[in-house]
């Protein structure tokens, strides 16, 4: 009897190796596609249009791609500042960011900081789901570990400017510049491309909350330090 448990114990941890496996082999052919072409979803997006349609069920996102070159240097430079100082210089991880996320984990008793970097964040929005859990940043190191292995600097920014979220239904820079400014991506201006970093973190809810202290607050320090900001040429 103790037997044939452990063969049937043995043989449902070996097919849930081999899933697991299986799972890790189609992340890595759709982020070997990704080199060339563009993403034409991602996982939040597909969350966002549930969202969306759950209260209109004919709603849409906005999103239009565009190139690297067509997004202003403005918002690149805000975004990096904003979002991951270091971008070009690390291999996907913020150790320092890691540490302090890890003293604020410990503090609270749960995961509530990350310290994610670009590439980290655009792993989870390609692949993965808003949630915090410790499997789920797990995963998400593995993807990071994909994509900086295998694209440039530059790729890597480009899908992020054109996937992230930038408000309810809102994807990409083009949108959200479409959107906020009445503009182009190309077109923002050094004020603009602040004022849509600031919105990165918490993009719903700033939306109609950007006359906010705390994101006005925001905006004046990525101001401070977008001129500064190293970006792929």
């Amino acid at each position: 009897m103790m037997r044939t448990v452990l063969g049937w114990l043995g043989k449902t941890v070996a097919a849930a190796v081999v899933l697991v496996l299986l799972y890790q082999v189609w992340i890595f052919a759709h982020v070997l596609w990704w080199i060339d072409h563009n993403p034409k979803s991602t996982a939040f997006m597909a969350a966002g249009l549930e969202r969306q349609q759950e209260k209109k069920p004919d709603a849409e996102l906005r999103h239009k791609w565009v190139p690297y070159d067509r997004i202003s240097i403005n918002l690149k430079r805000a975004i990096v500042a904003a979002e991951d100082g270091k971008f070009l210089t690390h291999e996907g991880f913020d150790v320092e960011g890691i540490q302090t996320a890890v003293k604020k984990n410990l503090k609270k008793g749960k995961l509530v900081a990350g310290g994610s970097t670009i590439s980290q964040q655009l792993a989870k929005n390609l692949f993965l789901s808003g949630d915090r859990s410790f499997i789920r940043k797990g995963q998400e190191a593995i993807i990071t570990l994909m994509i900086e292995a295998t694209w440039s600097k530059r790729r890597i920014l480009e899908v992020y400017l054109n996937v992230i979220e930038w408000g309810n239904g809102i994807y990409g820079a083009e949108a959200a510049a479409r959107r906020y400014y009445k503009t182009s991506a190309a077109n923002l201006n050094r004020n603009q491309a602040a004022r849509m970093a600031a919105m990165v973190p918490n993009p719903r809810w700033y939306e109609n909350h950007r006359s906010s202290r705390a994101y006005q607050r925001r905006v004046a320090v990525i101001q401070r330090y977008m001129g500064y900001a190293k970006v792929p040429r």
